[in-house]
């Protein structure tokens, strides 16, 4: 489960004991005691072997986990459901991933790009040695440029994904080959979205020569092109089907009339719940207290976020820098303002 690999990746981050797992502090440094993966619990043979024969790569593999955690935290930030953690659990998401929703289709996605893009950023700056640039897809140089520098080596940051994250979902099941598909969309959402970077050489920046490479797009691009594909998710049935090794279950659209995924898309098919209260049976923190925007119209806004309990509103006053003017040369000086802002909260 996608739970337990979570917990597992992010205690490799630390020093070989995880203490927490909610966003802050503790991810600020990555553990400085070697990675003995056999004192790791909850890894299956096959991860276990992996983790073994590229214990060099795995603090990325957990690096690409708190990116994927951070992101999810970023692109749910106005949302019911914000993407929260729980502290000393191994569900770090609560029972949330319990249910085959659009939010588990989406952390699925979101850890499984992350963990490639860490991995293949990793491999990329050198800092491993059994990985480097990618030499196979550089075809013929452009008008005006030649190939330079070191290109992104995706294929190998998506095989550490893959190997890893879906070394547990080998089941006959729905839910196994939902994650599957939810993980390789993921993934392949930075194929899709790899483009040239270029350099420019010569006298005064002339760009009389200009090299270019492969290259990964910042991650919130990534994040904002998966927020897309949850936000327009497909829903599917469950079809149970025999075969030689027994019953298996397999996915197909709910609805024909609406065009069928492709492995660039996300799929679910369990109803989320609506996060408005607290239900720990759902995971479900609820909205009260959350700051709602009483301007937007949107699920950030205070009628659809505070589920239409009606909102508080109270006076917030800030420092701020203000007045700043430039100095030649060079550097800029700033009075220090209080402000006054409207601070609205969910009832």
């Amino acid at each position: 489960m996608l739970q337990l690999f979570l917990w597992v990746a992010l205690k490799v981050l630390f020093t070989g004991f995880l203490q927490s797992l909610a966003i802050g502090h503790q991810y600020s440094s990555l553990g400085t005691q070697p990675i003995l993966c056999g004192s790791i619990p909850g890894l299956v043979p096959k991860q276990l072997r992996f983790c073994r024969n590229y214990v060099e790569i795995m603090p990325s593999v957990a690096e690409g986990v708190k990116i994927g955690i951070q992101e999810c935290q970023h692109q749910f930030r106005g949302r019911r459901w914000n993407c929260t953690t729980v502290n000393d659990s191994l569900a770090i998401f609560g029972p949330v991933l319990d249910k085959a929703t659009r939010e588990s289709a989406f952390v699925h996605a979101i850890a499984s790009a992350g963990v490639a893009f860490a991995v293949t950023r990793s491999c990329a700056e050198g800092s491993a040695t059994i990985c480097g640039c990618d030499t196979r897809h550089k075809g013929s140089p452009g008008e005006g440029w030649k190939w330079g520098g070191c290109s992104e080596d995706v294929e190998f940051g998506s095989m550490v994904s893959r190997e890893f994250a879906d070394a547990r979902e080998n089941r006959p099941d729905a839910r196994s080959a939902m994650n599957r598909h939810n993980n390789e969309a993921g993934r392949t959402s930075i194929i899709e979205l790899m483009h040239l970077k270029c350099k420019c050489h010569g006298l005064s920046g002339s760009c009389e020569v200009k090299t270019c490479w492969w290259s990964q797009p910042d991650f919130r691009v990534i994040g904002d092109y998966l927020k897309d594909k949850y936000d327009s998710a497909s829903e599917m049935v469950v079809e149970k089907h025999r075969e030689s090794r027994g019953w298996v279950e397999t996915l197909r659209p709910k609805y024909n009339f609406f065009k069928a995924p492709t492995e660039k898309d996300l799929v679910y098919y369990e109803n989320s719940p609506n996060f408005c209260e607290p239900n720990p049976e759902t995971g479900s923190f609820g909205t009260r207290d959350r700051i709602c925007n009483v301007t937007s119209h949107g699920i950030d806004g205070c009628d659809l976020l505070c589920c239409g309990r009606g909102h508080n509103t109270r006076t917030e006053k800030r420092k701020e820098k203000c007045h700043c003017i430039f100095h030649w040369c060079c550097y800029v000086r700033c009075q220090e303002c209080i402000r006054v802002y409207d601070v609205h909260t969910c009832k």
